[in-house]
C-alpha cells in the first residue's frame, strides 16, 4: 500500500528529496525529504485520529503547495478518507466545493492557516465540518502515534469527477485500487527511482495527484512541482523546468502542448535541452495529430524526440490510467474513412481522417469494446463503448449505489464471471491499439447520421486563424425540423479587434458544410474564457448547451461595427 511505501522510503532513502516546489519565476521555494514528509504526515495523522474516526471524510483545500501532500498522507495514515477539492480563488469558495462538502459529509477540513476562516464561513451549514486543521502550523507529533494497517479494501480517498458530462460524483478509490494503478503507470512509463517527474496539474485532479504526486513517490523518484497558474502564465517555464531538472516524465492535455508552440512563435524558444525527456504523456480526448506534429517540429531543435510523445487514456473511475503507448515508440496515427466512422465502423483508408491511438492495454486489466445497447462484445472493426475490468477499477460512487451498479458493475452478455466499468467513451481496438473516438453522451445524431462533436469542433477551429484551438463546443438542440446543430466558438484575444465576424462565420459555415455535409443551425462566436471547462481543460458540452439555451453567450462583435454581430 502507498502509506507503506513512504514508510519504507523514510528508512531506506531518508535524505533523498521527494518534492521540490517552484514559484512563477522558476525559483525553488520549498523542498522536503522522504524522512521529513513521513514525520510531518504522522503529526497530521495523530491529530486527525484524536478528532475523527476511521472512515470519516476530511476535505483537503490547499493552494498548490507542500501542505496538501502532507495532509493527504496524514489522512492515509489515520485512515480518514481524503477528499481533495478546488481551493478558494480570489477569496471566493466555489459552489462546487460546498456541494462536495455536503455530499461527502465532511467531518474535518485540512487547509492552510490563512484559509481557515474563509472556508469556515463558506461551509457554515447545519451538519457541516466540525474540525479545522491548519497543516502548516502543525509540529512533529510527540505522542508516538502508530498508524493502523490499511488493507487493499480500505477506502483511501474520494476523487470527485470533473463533471464534463454530468454533476460531479465522488469516486471511491481504495488502497488496493491505488497500488494497482501506480504499478500500471510504473510499468507503462518505464519508471524507476531515477525517473524525475515535472508536473503542474492541480492536485485535486487525478492526473495531478496520482500521476505527478504519488507515482514518483511510488518509485522513490523526485517530483518537481509548479502551480497551474504558473503554467498558464508562462507555458515555456514548464519546458525550462524539464530541461533544468533533466526530467524523464511530464505531460498534459492538448492545450498544454499547443500553448508552448504559440508562446514559442511569439517570443522565441529559450535555451533548452529536452533530450532527457522520455515520456511526454498526453491524455486528451481526443488527442489531436496536429498538436503532436507542431510540438515535435517546434522543439526538435531543442533536442525533443518525436518518439517521446506518449498518448494515453484514463479516467477517475479507473483510478487514472487505462491504456498507454510504448515508451519511445511515439504515437500511432490511423487514417480512417470518416463516413464509416459515422456508422460506427473503423475502416483505415489512405488519406482518411487522422485518429491518434491512445496506447495499449496494460497488464492486469481487461478492456473490451461493447455495444452499449445489447451489452455484447463488438466485432473487431466496430466502434462501441469502452469497458474496463481490473483491480484498479474503483469501488463505486459515494452514496450512489444505483449509479455504481450501472456504471462500475456492468456485466457483458455471455460473461457472468467478471464485472466492468462502463467508461461512457466510444472507441475501438485495432491491432491492440485503443482509439478513442468520442463520448457516448455527446454523440450527435442529425438526420439519422452519427457525428462526433470533436470532429466538427476541430473543423471549425481550423477554418480561420482568429479561432481559439480547443475552445469550441458543438451540440444539438430541438429545431422545427428535428435536431439542429449549434456551434459556440471562442475568438483569439489578439484577433478580437481586427478580424471581421462575417468573414469568420462564413469560413466556419463553409468548412463544416464541405467536411461534414452539415449546415450549422446557429453559430455563436464569443470572447475567450466563456466556454465552461473542467479542471483538466475538457469542454463541458452539456454545460455549454445549457448556457446557450439560457441565452448566456453574448455574441462577439467588433467595436464600431454593429453589422458585424453574428446573429442566429
Amino acid at each position: 500500500m502507498i502509506p507503506d511505501v513512504l514508510a519504507e522510503h523514510a528508512i531506506r532513502i531518508p535524505d533523498r528529496t521527494a518534492y521540490v516546489f517552484l514559484n512563477e519565476d522558476g525559483e525553488e521555494t520549498v523542498s522536503i525529504t522522504y524522512r521529513e514528509l513521513y514525520a510531518r504526515a504522522l503529526a497530521v495523522a495523530g491529530e486527525l485520529s484524536r478528532r475523527c474516526a476511521p472512515g470519516d471524510r476530511a476535505m483537503l483545500a490547499f493552494p498548490q503547495n507542500l501542505d496538501f501532500i502532507v495532509g493527504f498522507f496524514g489522512c492515509l495514515y489515520a485512515q480518514v478518507v481524503a477528499v481533495p477539492v478546488n481551493p478558494p480563488r480570489r477569496s471566493r469558495v466555489q459552489d462546487a466545493t460546498r456541494g462536495i462538502a455536503e455530499d461527502c459529509e465532511a467531518a474535518a477540513v485540512l487547509t492552510s492557516a490563512a484559509m481557515v476562516e474563509k472556508l469556515r464561513s463558506a461551509l457554515d451549514y447545519p451538519g457541516g465540518p466540525s474540525h479545522w486543521l491548519a497543516v502548516d502550523e502543525m509540529v512533529e507529533d510527540e505522542t508516538g502515534f502508530e498508524p493502523p494497517v490499511s488493507s487493499a479494501e480500505t477506502l483511501a480517498f474520494l476523487q470527485y469527477t470533473s463533471g464534463s458530462t454530468a454533476a460531479p460524483k465522488g469516486v471511491m478509490v481504495s488502497h488496493g485500487n491505488l497500488a494497482a494503478n501506480e504499478e500500471m503507470i510504473r510499468y507503462a512509463f518505464g519508471h524507476d527511482e531515477k525517473s524525475t517527474v515535472v508536473g503542474w496539474a492541480p492536485f485535486f485532479h487525478d492526473q495531478g495527484l496520482i500521476g505527478n504526486v504519488l507515482q514518483p513517490l511510488y518509485v522513490g523518484a523526485k517530483s518537481i512541482l509548479m502551480s497551474p497558474a504558473a503554467f498558464i502564465r508562462r507555458p515555456l517555464l514548464w519546458l525550462r523546468t524539464i530541461s533544468r531538472y533533466r526530467a524523464h516524465t511530464s505531460g498534459g492535455p492538448n492545450f498544454a502542448f499547443d500553448a508552448c508552440v504559440e508562446h514559442a512563435a511569439k517570443s522565441g524558444i529559450p535555451e533548452l535541452d529536452l533530450s532527457c525527456w522520455k515520456v511526454a504523456f498526453n491524455g486528451a480526448e481526443p488527442i489531436r495529430p496536429e498538436t503532436l506534429r507542431r510540438f515535435a517540429e517546434t522543439f526538435a531543435p531543442s533536442g525533443f524526440d518525436e518518439g517521446t510523445l506518449y498518448p494515453c487514456y484514463g479516467l477517475a473511475e479507473a483510478t487514472l490510467i487505462v491504456t498507454g503507448s510504448r515508451k519511445g515508440r511515439g504515437p500511432r496515427i490511423a487514417e480512417v474513412d470518416a463516413g464509416e466512422l459515422g456508422r460506427r465502423r473503423f475502416a483505415e483508408v489512405p488519406g482518411g481522417r487522422p485518429l491518434v491511438g491512445s496506447g495499449l492495454v496494460l497488464p492486469g486489466e481487461e478492456v473490451r469494446i461493447v455495444d452499449p445497447d445489447t451489452r455484447r462484445s463488438c466485432p473487431d472493426d466496430r466502434i462501441g463503448e469502452i469497458w474496463v475490468s481490473g483491480p484498479h477499477v474503483a469501488q463505486g460512487y459515494w452514496k450512489r449505489p444505483d449509479t455504481t451498479a450501472e456504471t462500475l458493475r456492468a456485466i457483458c452478455d455471455g460473461d457472468s464471471g467478471r464485472t466492468y466499468l462502463r467508461t461512457g467513451d466510444l472507441g475501438v481496438l485495432a491491432d491492440s491499439e485503443l482509439f478513442v473516438v468520442g463520448r457516448l453522451k455527446d454523440l450527435l445524431i442529425i438526420r439519422g447520421r452519427n457525428h462526433y462533436p470533436q470532429d466538427i469542433e476541430q473543423t471549425v477551429q481550423e477554418a480561420h486563424p482568429a479561432l481559439r484551438p480547443g475552445c469550441g463546443a458543438a451540440f444539438t438542440v430541438a429545431g422545427e425540423n428535428g435536431e439542429k446543430l449549434v456551434v459556440v466558438q471562442e475568438i483569439r484575444r489578439e484577433h478580437r479587434m481586427e478580424a471581421d465576424p462575417l468573414d469568420v462565420s462564413g469560413a466556419i459555415r463553409a468548412a463544416v458544410l464541405a467536411e461534414h455535409e452539415l449546415a450549422i443551425g446557429e453559430l455563436v462566436l464569443t470572447m475567450p474564457g466563456r466556454l465552461p471547462k473542467t479542471s483538466s481543460g475538457k469542454i463541458m458540452r452539456a454545460a455549454a448547451r445549457k448556457r446557450y439555451l439560457d441565452g448566456e453567450f453574448e455574441p462577439w462583435t467588433r467595436p464600431h461595427r454593429e453589422e458585424g454581430a453574428v446573429q442566429p
